[in-house]
């Protein structure tokens, strides 16, 4: 009886095991998530990302420096990275093909994934140096984000539109964070989700002020910039900070090729949302990374195993953002 009951259970074991192999033979051996600068949150989101896909999933994941949502739109097109994070402004200029950095080459074969958080824009200076809102860095040096990140290709259209006189200074968070403390700049502007691990390492070593923008800054910012969306920094987010900081932001989304597996990219989202509470150890900023704020994204097309996972959920994905890979009945 014991012997039948292990053959049973092994023949189960071997069934399962089979089915499991069908199931994942195209899936990749191996992925690369593109973040961004180190010091910044895509840096530290990215490897939370890819050590659940690692072992949720059993593909092995690693994570590349890069110089953010610009570049990483670029890597995931050209295949040179399967996944990337990017927010919504670069995210359209690159599947336009309408931003300067973009020579004119339409990502189309970027897609969607799942929602992250918000970006929101803010900055921080030393409180020595008397600085405590965007009009007083007329005639400062700014440290901007990294060339490429939605930091170093905003804050500086962003104070251009507010009539800021500056020098800018393009560099990653952490760099410009030791930047800051070496009197080098005046100040380092950034935009990620909230904490900035590179502002908490200021703060913990310096008297700081973090400021943003004035109500009328942020009207003007809205209206000259369509992916720009208001944002609030909530009290105790910095220790310095002990009121809720209104500004400007812009939503993040992770991004694939077309060409990656439906089924993987199925398993790839569900596990990501069944296991949110390990993302949001991760970063804070993940407390934000819902289903439902898949209404951000009103342009780029989500991959069909996304579609899916949403479907699935009783989330409807408005028409235009099926992807022309999407067959019916999936």
């Amino acid at each position: 009886m014991n012997t039948r009951r292990f053959f049973v259970a092994t023949l189960a074991l071997l069934i399962i095991g089979s089915a499991a192999f069908a199931q994942r033979e195209d899936w990749p051996n191996s992925l690369t998530v593109g973040t961004a600068s180190v010091g910044g949150t895509y840096f530290i989101y990215g490897g939370g990302w890819a050590n659940l896909i690692q072992q949720q999933l059993g593909v092995t994941t690693s994570t590349e420096v890069t110089g953010g949502p610009n570049q990483n739109m670029i890597l995931v097109q050209n295949r040179n990275v399967e996944l990337g994070m990017v927010t919504l402004g670069p995210a359209f200029e690159g599947f336009t093909g309408q931003g300067d950095w973009t020579g004119g080459m339409q990502m189309q074969d970027v897609r969607a994934l799942f929602p992250m958080y918000d970006t929101p824009f803010h900055f921080v200076a030393l409180e020595r140096d008397g600085i405590s809102s965007v009009q007083d860095i007329n005639g400062r040096s700014i440290g901007v984000g990294p060339a490429g990140g939605t930091p170093g290709t905003y804050n500086p259209r962003f104070l251009d539109a507010l009539g800021v006189e500056r020098t800018d200074r393009l560099a990653g968070a952490s760099d410009l964070a030791s930047l800051l403390m070496d009197g080098q700049i005046d100040v380092f502007a950034f935009a990620a989700g909230v904490p900035i691990s590179a502002f908490l390492e200021v703060e913990a070593q310096r008297n700081v002020v973090i400021f943003a923008f004035t109500e009328q800054e942020i009207e003007t910012l809205l209206e000259q910039f369509p992916f720009a969306s208001r944002s609030t920094i909530p009290a105790g987010v910095y220790q310095s900070l002990d009121e809720d900081l209104e500004t400007v932001g812009m939503y993040n989304f992770a991004i694939g090729h077309r060409d990656l597996p439906e089924d993987f990219v199925y398993e790839m989202v569900k596990a990501l949302f069944e296991n949110i509470d390990f993302m949001v150890q991760t970063h804070q900023s993940a407390r934000d990374t819902i289903p439902a704020n898949i209404v951000k994204n009103e342009f780029l097309p989500f991959h069909p195993g996304a579609i899916r996972y949403y479907n699935e959920i009783g989330l409807e994905i408005p028409e235009n953002l099926y992807p022309p890979e999407y067959e019916a009945g999936n």
